[in-house]
């Protein structure tokens, strides 16, 4: 009978010593902060994310912007490229030219949600542009874009 027991207890001793909780440190643009190597990273068409060392931020990212139009006074311009540098910690820099004027600004993450975000860009004639966009990883995401002459878009981001 002793030896059952000791022999139960070693049983239930091995099973939880192989248990076991990890903690993963995330950042402010809610992912995970640790070295991955990037032949595990590497997806077709992205680009290359840069190995890491724990506790240090990615490096930015330049990632292209595509606005499709979505009324009548956006279709007389036509698609509009962009860039958005995706700074990795919850801030970007947006800029493209619209109807020979190049506007500029920046794009945050919404409070309490890593993933939605605001740009806003500013041209030095008057005209600007709001934006609301959702990443889907910090190099893809897609949204709505509104200028201040009516004209509205559907902006895909990403490479």
């Amino acid at each position: 009978m002793k030896n059952r027991v000791k022999l139960a207890s070693a049983a239930v001793a091995a099973a939880f010593s192989l248990t076991g909780c990890y903690v993963v440190p995330v950042g402010p643009d809610g992912y995970p902060r640790f070295y991955v190597p990037v032949e595990q990273t590497a997806n077709p068409g992205q680009p290359q994310a840069q190995p890491r060392a724990s506790g240090q931020p990615a490096a930015p990212a330049a990632l292209q912007a595509r606005l499709y139009p979505v009324n009548d006074v956006a279709t007389q311009t036509g698609m509009v490229d962009g860039t958005v540098t995706n700074m990795m910690s919850g801030k970007g820099r947006f800029q493209l030219s619209y109807r020979g004027e190049l506007l500029t600004g920046e794009a945050t993450r919404v409070s309490g949600d890593a993933r939605k975000g605001v740009a806003s860009a500013y041209g030095p004639s008057g005209s600007y542009m709001s934006c609301e966009y959702q990443m889907h990883t910090p190099y893809q995401g897609a949204g709505t874009c509104s200028f201040s002459n009516g004209a509205r878009y559907q902006v895909h981001i990403g490479n």
